[in-house]
């Protein structure tokens, strides 16, 4: 009788650990001396885990040329943050290939030596951020949560997570967190002409936005800090090329030579956006060194 207790008991113990195995577990602490920028990712288990970004990229403020009014914008607001000054979440927006990203990439590089950090997470994970504030609420550092390219669909579970930690949920805003976020669209979900039929107007001219656009602006209005992209002149454009090649070891000789390329470059690609300037001088030098 005794033996066979103990088979039973052992067989219920292994169902124990397989059941606990499968079930999601509480977001646990990484070593935080191993990088300055973390991704949180899920696993196929549904257990969330923050993965180190062993190589971030090299991206410095002075290689960002022709936004000076929104770098100065990011960098103060960073600058506040780290020195335990009030500070603001950010929405960057505007123009695609203009900047947005490499700014807060550039703003982590610049002041990592002060303790800023940063957490990339997905638009599909908003839904754990709770739990990935509660991991660093008491460390001494100060992180920046990274939503790059943010938008979403009408339903989706993220959008009121995120609108509920910016500014909504019963408990204190953290000190030493932020939201960073990137998007094409100003108030991050898609809007409908039919929307506008939900406008009122009052008889002294006021107008009242439907719920729907209420409910559409009330997540971009809880960022404290917009910040605007727009796409670039054709003389911008050059100037953002011509800094990229000069980054590569390109001589003032071969950036004046390389203007009418990199306006074909541009033209081809029907865009001339800094990403699409970062690309031709990539392509340009390569071209260069092999000849």
């Amino acid at each position: 009788m005794s033996q066979a207790l103990e088979q039973l008991l052992a067989k219920v113990s292994q169902l124990v650990d397989r059941i606990e195995a499968v079930l999601p577990q509480p977001l646990t602490a990484p070593d935080w001396s191993q990088a300055i920028a973390w991704r949180y990712r899920k696993r196929s288990s549904g257990h969330g885990v923050l993965e180190p970004v062993r190589h971030v990229a090299a991206m410095t403020l002075a290689d960002l040329q022709e936004i000076d009014p929104q770098k100065e914008k990011l960098q103060r607001n960073t600058e506040q943050f780290v020195s335990g000054r009030p500070s603001n979440n950010v929405l960057l927006t505007g123009a695609r290939g203009t900047g947005k990203s490499s700014l807060i990439k550039a703003c982590l590089n610049s002041y990592a030596s002060k303790g800023l950090r940063l957490i990339e997470v997905d638009k599909a994970d908003l839904t754990d951020l709770p739990d990935i504030i509660e991991v660093v609420a008491s460390r001494p550092e100060k992180f920046i949560v990274y939503c790059d390219d943010l938008s979403f669909e009408d339903g989706e579970p993220g959008y009121k997570a995120l609108k509920s930690i910016l500014d909504g949920t019963v408990a204190a805003a953290t000190p030493n967190v932020l939201i960073y976020a990137t998007s094409n669209r100003r108030h991050l979900l898609p809007e409908y002409m039919s929307e506008n039929l939900t406008y009122k107007h009052t008889e002294d001219g006021e107008v009242h936005p439907g719920e729907g656009v209420e409910e559409k602006i009330s997540l971009s209005e809880r960022f404290g800090l917009w910040i605007s992209f727009y796409p670039f002149s054709q003389d911008e454009y050059l100037t953002i090329a011509g800094q990229w090649l000069s980054s590569l070891g390109a001589s003032p000789a071969q950036i004046e030579a390389a203007r009418a390329d990199a306006l074909l470059w541009a033209l081809e690609r029907g865009s001339r956006s800094g990403r699409v300037a970062y690309q031709f001088a990539r392509d340009y030098m390569g071209r260069q060194a092999a000849a």
